[in-house]
């Protein structure tokens, strides 16, 4: 999940939206606007590696450091680090269409029309069997098709409910188990001037779709890649995100939304969904005073949920480097725990991929984050490759249709299914 703030780009031309750092023999040998130098030193090798723009302080820094540790050990391989601003995921695109591509790269995860064009190359090689099992599934799932694994997860992302323990016991408010019982807390903790529950300035559409699905009991597809969101206890959580709206105990239009902390620190809702990366703020301004829960059961049939997100590292199939790509990302995010776990903890909040190297991660023993963690090992869902934008936007059009006006779920549901089915045709073949 990216939670970054929308990067302005007013008064930056096309060349100044990447910032270029060029690293040999571990050195700085070019930092600016712009591409590095085309000439390389006699027997190197330049792997472009691209990077978005992450928000938290420090993560610029440290990508550089990492790159200028790789030349210093393998002095023959130049790293040339991209730190693109804007729209990243647009410029990748293009990037990926042309033969000039990056050789490494990070997204959120691994698309069919990417494998079938041929822009990712495989990563099965990089991988044994204790590996995958240090992994696990949920790392691995949102990058593997048809059996190959076409990435190397950096960094877990998950989320939860978090909430003031003095505030609940207070209300007399048990943590809620379903979504009855979250309806019920939001009301009870609503004093007017605290409103009981964010889930986001559009009242959870956003944020809660996914955990509406999966705490059905069920996903967006099917492990046989059918549709599998059309049930009549998602439609039941649909219902239930209306009731939550109709109710009043929700913040709406605060000045920050429900990926910022901010709401919940300045004490103007008594609980709120967000991220693990928002736990450090959180933790320095409340204390042992909070609590954090995953998404509830929707009822009989549901499970708590929360989400396996994040991103992982790719290699460019059409690399003119292929091996050394290969071996530069196995050195980042397998062999490396240090990195790992820095570029985790560090700046941000989010979990190591590896469960060893998670293990290791003291920052993330303790209070509502240990929770939170063993949440997502527990109740995380990632994402399938398969899924696309335009089957996201269906989904989120039926859902808007329910809570804003009243329309039908059932209805709603199918109509999106049409939409996604149709869609399934196209990638998988009719």
């Amino acid at each position: 999940m990216d939670h970054q703030p929308r990067i302005s780009t007013l008064g930056l031309n096309r060349r100044s939206l990447v910032k270029t750092v060029l690293y040999a023999g571990g050195a700085v040998a070019f930092a600016g606007y712009g591409r590095a130098p085309g000439v390389l030193a006699q027997d190197n090798i330049r792997l472009v590696h691209w990077y978005h723009q992450y928000g938290e302080e420090g993560t610029q820094d440290a990508v550089n450091r990492y790159a200028e540790q790789y030349t210093a050990e393998n002095p023959t391989v130049e790293i040339e680090i991209n730190w693109q601003l804007g729209d990243y995921g647009a410029a990748l695109s293009a990037a990926l269409l042309t033969d000039s591509g990056p050789d490494v790269f990070e997204q959120g995860g691994v698309t069919l029309d990417q494998v079938e064009q041929g822009q990712v190359a495989p990563l099965d090689d990089l991988y044994d069997d204790a590996l995958i099992e240090d992994f696990g599934p949920q790392n691995l799932v949102t990058a593997t098709i048809d059996g190959t694994i076409y990435w190397v997860k950096m960094l877990t992302d998950t989320g939860g409910v978090y909430y003031r323990k003095s505030l609940l016991e207070a209300a007399g408010v048990a943590v809620p188990t379903t979504i009855d019982e979250l309806i019920a807390a939001s009301v009870a903790l609503d004093t007017g001037r605290q409103k009981g529950l964010f889930l986001g300035n559009d009242g959870g559409i956003g944020a809660a779709l996914g955990p509406l699905v999966w705490s059905a009991g069920t996903d967006f597809l099917t492990a046989e890649n059918t549709p599998g969101f059309n049930t009549p206890l998602v439609a039941t959580g649909f219902t239930k995100l209306k009731e939550l709206n109709d109710s009043g105990s929700l913040l709406m239009g605060f000045t920050t939304d429900y990926w910022d902390p901010t709401a919940f620190i300045q004490e103007a809702t008594a609980m709120q969904f967000t991220g693990l990366w928002a736990f450090p703020a959180i933790n320095e301004a409340l204390g042992d005073d909070v609590g954090v829960f995953a998404w509830p059961s929707t009822g009989e049939g549901g499970v708590p949920s929360t989400f396996y997100g994040g991103w992982g590292e790719c290699v460019n199939a059409r690399s003119q480097n292929l091996e050394a790509a290969k071996a530069y990302v196995a050195w980042l995010w397998i062999q490396n725990t240090e990195v790992q776990t820095d570029w985790n903890v560090g700046y941000g909040f989010h979990v190591p991929p590896r469960q060893s190297a998670a293990e290791t991660a003291e920052a993330l023993q303790v209070g509502a984050a240990a929770d939170m963690v063993t949440n997502l090992y527990e109740y995380g869902v990632a994402g399938n490759p398969v899924w696309t934008p335009v089957m996201g936007t269906a989904l989120t059009e039926a859902l808007t249709n329910v809570v804003r006006d009243s329309a039908d779920p059932a209805a709603e549901l199918t109509t999106a299914e049409a939409t996604v089915q149709a869609e399934l045709d196209r990638l998988l073949g009719a």
